[in-house]
């Protein structure tokens, strides 16, 4: 099971999220939750850091199954409401994979 959680600091804004897991909802190579997940994970930190200049520090295994990113520094020209959007936006896209695939993923937010 793909499990995902989303740090979020006092004021509600997510500043982490980590992924964990395999889905195994098909061989390797064709499982789909899998793949959702990766795309919208993968695809939320390059518009992150293409769309508000904002750098994560991003954490993989070698062997899949994690990948951990977080806001550190700040530079002045980042956008962190861009940012913030795009973070919750992955949050909407990976609850709209759990309802269609809820055995397979668990968000904790």
């Amino acid at each position: 099971m793909v499990v995902l959680t989303v740090r979020r600091d006092h004021y509600g804004k997510i500043f982490a999220f980590k992924l964990t897991g395999h889905a195994d909802s098909g061989p390797h190579g064709q499982d789909l939750v899998c793949a959702a997940v990766s795309a919208v994970a993968f695809g939320s930190v390059n518009a992150v850091e293409s769309l508000a200049n904002l750098k994560l520090d991003v954490r993989q295994k070698n062997d899949g199954g994690y990948l951990e990113c977080g806001i550190s520094d700040c530079p002045a020209d980042a956008n962190l409401e861009k940012a913030q959007l795009i973070l919750e936006a992955m949050l909407v896209s990976m609850r709209t994979i759990e309802k269609s695939y809820g055995q397979y993923i668990r968000i904790s937010d």
